[in-house]
């Protein structure tokens, strides 16, 4: 008969994930397929719609072709997705254009023109930046990569596109918008437009003068419901292209980073969880609201009702193995072919592995599409600093490793200011939790207990699996967070702490003193 299930999407920046979910919180299968992204001048990054869907729809029937569970046993559908984008729909929930994710700055200057002022603090006029704090708890980002942002430069620069929407969407609630016909946002999803009131997060709702502050059209924002209320019902064309009972109920559901939460099983307050993917963060529940505006972090809504998260985000961390992969050691030209081997990342592992801590003194900024925490500047960019002739590729790897880690410890500073503790043991989830050196690196650098989760990789769509189960009522958070289990965990070595605190301070004074540099070669 097969056990009975909820099928979990996972909207990923360069893939989505379809799994099968059991009612006791087991991944029973997995499916991915991956779609392209497209970087443009300007600051812009966007990816198609249909490109998304063409591959949940893959994903979906290879995964039920594999027969861990019929169409019969599936109760129920959560998605989970790529925070911070936006999908402009027709009435129809047709997408008008390629959806602008959440990579994209092209909105910063539009902004920033509405959220200055005089006196101003931070860049931000002071009137309003305590309007926002007092309300969402955080402020539009002035690197213009939230969607309010995305928003506005439609607004600005496509305003046939604008007036055309019916409404605004986030990745997330475009799949649900998909699958049911019903345009909503969850508490969590449309935290990052900045309009709406969270000093109860068991209560979000649209705060008119805050929409009015920023020149955003109600009509044109989502119906708001709880991560973990139904939307509505798989519409019989849904059904049929996943091949799927129609009728199904859909969850709210959450953005990646609140539903990597509660797959990594790190769902009590102050229990952090560390995500290395295609970009990173590290975050907790905590009980109470609060923001950080040095570094660019804020408490907002959480998938669990009621419930606060630390909101941040580093903007590229596996994704500068995957620019070492496939821009320098891999790339298609005329002294290669551009074809790395199914086993790349292993043997990457092996080669960081030949070099000692500290990577030769070579050091690696991650910065390579700007920063928000924990710093917020659009305008950094990464690189290689002290290499010299003696350098050699088992260096420059580790050195890579080494700096996603060491930005990784600069927030992990600030996360334990902001959080009045020493966050210890930390959850480690997402791609990069499968590389045992990285593990070690992060152990070392951090100077804590990494509790690597056994299959990291399915922390997501076991978080969306998660949130659905608990919609159905199949399930509770809590039961769902003792079911995640550690599969290895790595402490810090003391013999590494001394090489790990000089590079550390190179590496925050390398920013510090490059800043003024970025700035005049990146448009500043």
């Amino acid at each position: 008969m097969g056990k009975s299930c909820v099928l979990a999407i996972d909207l990923g920046t360069s893939a989505c994930k379809v799994a099968l979910v059991s009612t006791d919180g087991d991944v029973l299968d997995i499916a991915s397929k991956a779609y392209p992204l497209s970087l443009l001048p300007g600051g812009g990054a966007e990816q198609d719609p249909e490109h998304w869907w063409t591959a949940i729809r893959a994903a979906t029937s290879l995964l039920l072709a594999r027969g861990s569970a019929s169409p019969e046993n599936v109760l129920g559908i959560g998605c989970t997705a790529q925070w911070s984008g936006t999908v402009a729909v027709d009435g129809r929930g047709r997408a008008l254009r390629p959806a602008i994710i959440w990579m994209d700055a092209r909105g910063a200057p539009h902004v920033q023109a509405i959220t200055g002022g005089w006196p101003r603090v931070s860049g931000y006029g002071v009137r309003k930046l305590v309007r926002w704090l007092g309300r969402t708890g955080g402020l539009p980002a002035a690197s213009g990569k939230d969607p309010i942002a995305h928003i506005l430069y439609l607004q600005a620069e496509e305003h046939r596109i604008y007036q055309e929407a019916a409404c605004f969407l986030e990745p997330k609630d475009y799949l649900n918008a998909r699958l049911t016909g019903r345009f909503a946002a969850t508490f969590d999803s449309i935290a990052l437009h900045w309009v709406t009131d969270n000093r109860d997060p068991a209560r979000v709702h649209y705060d008119p003068s805050l929409a009015r502050e920023l020149g955003v059209s109600m009509e044109k924002l989502p119906t708001l419901l709880r991560s973990t209320d139904v939307v509505g019902t798989l519409s019989p064309q849904a059904a049929r292209d996943l091949g799927l009972p129609p009728g199904l109920p859909v969850a709210g559901g959450s953005p990646d980073v609140q539903s990597a939460a509660i797959g990594s099983g790190a769902t009590r307050d102050y229990e952090p969880h560390l995500y290395l993917g295609t970009s990173s963060w590290l975050t907790c529940h905590v009980p109470r609201k609060k923001t950080d505006i040095a570094h660019n972090m804020a408490t907002l809504p959480s998938a669990i009702p009621g419930r606060y998260f630390v909101a941040n985000e580093q903007e590229t961390a596996g994704a500068c193995l995957t620019f070492l992969r496939d821009n320098l050691l891999y790339h298609e030209d005329d002294l290669g072919t551009g074809q790395a081997p199914d086993d790349v990342l292993a043997r990457l592992d092996q080669v960081a592995a030949a070099a000692p801590p500290g990577a030769g003194g070579v050091l690696f900024t991650p910065w390579l599409y700007g920063e928000r925490t924990p710093i917020e500047d659009h305008l950094v960019r990464g690189g290689f600093f002290n290499v010299s002739l003696a350098t050699r590729r088992p260096e420059l790897v580790r050195a890579v490793l080494e700096g996603v880690a060491l930005n990784s410890r600069w927030l992990l500073q600030a996360m334990d200011a902001f959080t009045g503790r020493t966050l210890d043991p930390i959850r480690f989830i997402g791609g990069g939790a499968r590389s045992e050196v990285w593990c070690q690196i992060m152990a070392d650098v951090l100077g804590r207990r990494i509790d690597q989760t056994e299959a990291p990789l399915q922390a997501n769509v076991r978080g969306a699996g998660a949130i659905a189960l608990v919609a159905l009522g199949r399930a509770s958070f809590e039961d769902m967070a003792s079911r995640v289990r550690v599969g290895h965990s790595y402490t810090p070595r003391s013999e590494t702490r001394a090489v790990y605190d000089r590079a550390f301070a190179a590496f925050r004074e390398v920013y510090r003193r490059n800043r003024p540099i970025y700035r005049r070669l990146n448009g500043g």
